[in-house]
């Protein structure tokens, strides 16, 4: 019995009770109802009225029947998670918890979330269905399957007249041109999709080779989304030989079809970036492993360079170079000494040539032209004329002087 139940129970050995505060009291009522696992885990059906939303963002209204009326109050973040408040006189589904306003000494009904009261009997069998899959182990984590992280191909259950389908093949030639789609085209809405949804779902493992799939539609009510919710189409999905990427409705939707897939998506568009990489992350990794293997190539060209240069340098003292060089050297000397002995014998032969050079001039009948004297040459056969005796008088003579010759005849 905790402290606040063992203040309001009345002495029975004293004639006057324990006093209490009006806080006290309020605290304590407050604490029954919070303790109260009942009424902490709610859905109240009832009607809409005096819905005001606050500047503050948070909505109060009251919840009534035939019979009474209840005080609600609905915070601004579960308020920016609803699609659409209700109207006044509305019959709405809430969900929440019970508990007290101490301020105003009142009990209030907390709501977090709203559905329209016709739908009251299609969350009972949601959450029923979800019970009983559940403890089956139909969603257990341990069935969940990875993604490929390069898929080839990739499967995609959903009515082809639908913007899920046309979001889908966006995102994927935006992030992973190379991927191919199959499309198996079926209902999404209606008492003929859930059958539609399956079939096509083992169209899709029995006859093609697709390394994941994908079953989207776009966002609707709870009815619109109920083919998803449907028991066999969960089971398709659980069967299926490849993992599947449920995308059904907006993010705050959820169906029987999220829980049973490998991995859900808050929706189709989302579900296409799950099921394929980014190309542009793909480059950038190829570019950084490109890079590593620069490095690692240039390292180990380092490596075997020093390898290398300590080899040239272990050659280099074994090698036959220096007593090459050596040689070479001598040779070089040996040249250049004969080159200066030969330049001095030329020398000594030169100053030899030009002597006789000077005498062989001296000699010279050219040197007696010079002198004022002339040549004479008999003009037929060009012998020097050294006697009267060798031409007669009429013969034609050459006579060559100092800066040329010319012609003339013996008269006596």
């Amino acid at each position: 019995m905790n402290e606040w139940h063992r203040a309001l129970q009345p002495n029975l050995f004293d004639s006057s009770p324990e006093m209490m505060t009006v806080g006290q009291i309020t605290r304590y009522v407050k604490s029954v109802l919070e303790n109260d696992y009942l009424l902490q885990d709610l859905w109240v059906e009832g009607e809409v009225s005096n819905l005001k939303v606050a500047a503050s963002g948070h909505a109060y209204f009251t919840l009534k029947d035939e019979q009474a009326s209840l005080r609600c109050v609905m915070w601004r973040s579960d308020v920016e998670c609803q699609d659409l408040l209700p109207q006044d006189g509305q019959s709405v589904l809430a969900h929440g918890r019970i508990s007290v306003y101490e301020a105003g000494g009142a009990y209030q009904f907390y709501v977090d979330h709203f559905q329209l009261a016709g739908m009251g009997r299609l969350y009972i069998e949601f959450e029923k269905l979800k019970q009983h899959l559940a403890q089956e182990g139909l969603f257990d984590a341990e069935r969940k399957r990875p993604l490929p992280p390069l898929p080839r191909r990739l499967g995609v259950v959903t009515s082809p007249t639908a913007a899920a389908l046309q979001d889908i093949l966006n995102v994927l030639a935006r992030r992973f041109p190379l991927i191919q789609v199959v499309l198996s085209p079926t209902m999404v809405q209606g008492k003929q999709a859930p059958p539609q949804i399956v079939a096509a779902i083992q169209a899709l493992n029995d006859y093609t080779d697709v390394d994941a799939i994908i079953v989207a539609r776009g966002g609707g009510s709870l009815e619109d989304l109920w083919a998803f919710n449907d028991e066999r189409v969960a089971r398709a999905i659980a069967a299926s030989r490849v993992p599947v990427i449920s995308g059904v409705g907006h993010e705050v939707d959820f169906t029987i079809a999220d829980f049973a897939a490998d991995l859900r998506a808050p929706t189709p568009s989302a579900a296409a970036e799950m099921a394929v990489p980014d190309r542009s992350e793909l480059l950038a990794d190829l570019r950084a492993q490109q890079s590593r293997l620069l490095g690692a190539m240039q390292w180990r060209l380092n490596e075997h360079k020093q390898s290398l240069t300590r080899l040239a340098q272990l050659l280099n003292r074994n090698s036959p170079r220096g007593y090459i060089e050596t040689l070479r050297q001598r040779v070089d000397e040996l040249s250049q000494m004969a080159c200066i002995r030969l330049n001095h014998l030329l020398t000594l032969r030169w100053e030899q040539l030009g002597s006789l050079k000077a005498r062989l001039s001296t000699l010279s009948p050219f040197a007696t032209l010079e002198r004022g004297y002339a040549i004479v040459r008999h003009g037929e056969t060009k012998r020097i004329v050294t006697s009267t005796v060798q031409v007669k008088a009429g013969e034609p003579i050459t006579i060559q002087v100092r800066d040329g010759e010319f012609d003339a005849r013996v008269i006596t």
